[in-house]
């Protein structure tokens, strides 16, 4: 159907006088001079065969043709500019959807992401944590921190955090009674469990650790689970045992002595985290932004400040 509409110069430069009772206000607005927007008016008053407003020695008031014209205007500028900002939003690729496991969600990603939100302020970032694997098919996510060995076929998949993993404990424990002072002390420690570690992630298993010390008269399996990290180290950072801790977990628990190593040892983690996304979410500005920054992150030396 072809519209029979005036210039939208024409219509811009009357709603905006309108509202302001003024040419001078609506230029101001519209970044022209007051006689530009005189003139688009008096255009759109020949087109129109009507007058919309009636010039007085100390101002401009709308006639009934003016009054009638400007609601329908103002509305359809706005709803013009809603849909604009929302396309503009989608094609710009203002939102980015991140999805991760909450753990490292909660300790690692969301006290750093103040920093990505400073430098980059046009895009906004929503954080879906998930324990399962995430479809980027079937889901809207953007891009993914995936714990493993890195294998998933058909996606863009790149290691940017490894980490080592150690026995930790509440510092009330190094001097409970009986204290917690070598690997030996261990028989009279309550072992933490993390109960979602998988069979092939050895080094977060009690099992591993006793053997690599040495001590054979303690059940590897004996004290609670828990199925999720962030449990396990709240009951560990409350003194309700000792637990297997991973690195960027618990960085700043460390850092602010709510958490210690009772030994000096450490090992590699079996599994890191990667960043994963679909390839043709490489190509995208936003993910492109967002994967630099994380490569960042992960390159520095110690916890956040803060968020």
């Amino acid at each position: 159907m072809r519209r029979h509409l005036p210039p939208l110069n024409a219509l811009r430069a009357f709603e905006a006088a309108a509202r302001h009772l003024s040419f001078s206000r609506a230029a101001a607005e519209l970044h022209v001079t007051p006689a530009a927007v005189s003139h688009q008016v008096k255009a759109l008053e020949d087109w129109l065969g009507v007058r919309l407003f009636r010039r007085l020695t100390r101002g401009i008031v709308l006639t009934d043709a003016g009054h009638a014209y400007l609601p329908g205007l103002t509305d359809g500028f706005d709803r013009l500019a809603e849909v604009t900002d929302r396309v503009a939003k989608h094609a710009t690729g203002e939102r980015l959807r991140v999805s991760a496991l909450p753990s490292f969600a909660t300790r690692w990603l969301v006290p750093r992401l103040a920093d990505f939100r400073r430098r980059h302020r046009e895009i906004e970032v929503a954080v879906e944590a998930a324990v399962h694997m995430v479809d980027f098919v079937r889901e809207e996510v953007d891009v993914a921190v995936r714990y493993g060995r890195g294998r998933w076929p058909g996606l863009h998949v790149e290691l940017f955090l490894t980490e080592d993993v150690f026995p930790v404990c509440s510092p009330m424990l190094l001097t409970d009674v009986p204290p917690l002072r070598c690997p030996a002390d261990l028989r009279h420690q309550t072992l933490l469990h993390d109960s979602w570690v998988p069979n092939d992630e050895p080094w977060m298993m009690w099992a591993t650790w006793l053997e690599f010390f040495g001590i054979t008269d303690i059940d590897p399996a004996r004290g609670p689970s828990y199925s999720d990290s962030l449990m396990l180290m709240e009951a560990c950072t409350a003194g309700h045992g000792v637990a297997i801790g991973r690195e960027s977990l618990i960085e700043e628990d460390l850092a602010k002595g709510r958490l210690v190593k009772p030994f000096d040892v450490r090992h590699p983690a079996s599994f890191s985290y990667y960043f994963v996304c679909p390839p043709d979410s490489l190509e995208r500005r936003k993910t492109q932004i967002f994967r630099s920054w994380l490569f960042g992150q992960a390159a520095r030396p110690s916890a956040p400040s803060g968020a």
